[in-house]
């Protein structure tokens, strides 16, 4: 995952609320999971935009997971605008699981 943004609390703020979005089929969050792929904070514009993909371009809860990280974000920062892209290229795949969801899923 790449972040971007010259406010490393922001960041961290941002990462902490898209842990409690679950992957509801998994019951892992969309971070350790690697289904984040890019988070832009820009303080300048007050715009938080992000690019992130499901497990599969068919995933039955996609839109509920989308609507998660758009809502957890614009909670936890009510005075940005938030924008979500979902992308499939480079496609999810396990590898993109961090070593913690690993261990959550005792892996």
């Amino acid at each position: 995952m790449t972040a971007i943004t010259n406010h490393t609390i922001k960041r961290t703020n941002a990462l902490a609320g898209l842990r409690e979005v679950l992957d509801p089929e998994v019951g892992l969050n969309v971070v350790d999971m690697g289904l984040i792929y890019l988070l832009d904070i820009d303080e300048d514009a007050k715009k938080i935009f992000v690019i992130m993909t499901l497990t599969t371009q068919f995933c039955p809860m996609g839109h509920s997971i989308v609507d998660g990280v758009e809502n957890n974000l614009k909670t936890n920062f009510p005075d940005y605008r938030v924008q979500v892209n979902v992308a499939f290229d480079p496609p999810w795949s396990q590898e993109m699981i961090s070593q913690e969801g690993l261990d959550f899923l005792n892996r």
